[in-house]
């Protein structure tokens, strides 16, 4: 696979053992991608994007001028948990709004997953407060790193406003978005 390019390969093939999987993603429905994916919003149709973008300015006007962007990078992440399903990685709070309002579309959402990830990504809060941590800064760094990793891009203003929640005792970071990691365990 060519730097700066990133494929998510058929989960068969990748179980198979084979070094290097076929290039070729089926992702969503009927899309079918031929060539690696330099951009999120290609992993979606883009009546489904916009429907999401729609959702996402009604339910937060204060974030309506980004609503394009926070699907994005949603999509990224989940393209980073589908890349790293072993390692803990977190959405921005930003970010999460694209998360929980893709959700929302359950059937989309599930088929986009088993066709990104080949399985469903589950949306895991983080807010037991005798679980250890996997969230926060730390976690949102390399959650980005793998994006890029993935040559996807970056949107700093979305990712910048993450919570450091070490230590601080008082439950702001109890919140889905401050803790929500992709599991493969129900």
């Amino acid at each position: 696979m060519s730097p700066g390019l990133v494929a998510w390969p058929a989960r068969q093939r990748h179980e198979a053992g084979t070094t290097h999987p076929s290039l070729t993603v089926e992702v969503i429905m009927t899309i079918t991608l031929d060539a690696p994916v330099t951009h999120p919003r290609a992993l979606l149709p883009a009546r489904l994007f916009d429907r999401l973008t729609r959702r996402i300015a009604a339910e937060h006007p204060e974030h309506a001028d980004q609503a394009e962007q926070i699907v994005d990078q949603a999509l990224a992440f989940l393209a980073a948990c589908a890349a790293r399903p072993d390692e803990p990685l977190s959405p921005s709070p930003k970010v999460d709004i694209g998360w929980h309002t893709f959700i929302l579309y359950t059937v989309q959402y599930a088929q986009f997953c088993d066709r990104l990830a080949g399985h469903f990504i589950h949306h895991v809060p983080d807010d037991d407060p005798a679980a250890v941590r996997v969230s926060g800064p730390a976690t949102i760094r390399r959650t980005v790193a793998v994006i890029r990793e993935l040559g996807l891009p970056v949107l700093e203003e979305l990712w910048k406003d993450a919570a450091d929640c070490s230590g601080s005792g008082t439950g702001k970071c109890s919140q889905c978005h401050e803790g929500c990691t992709d599991s493969t365990s129900n």
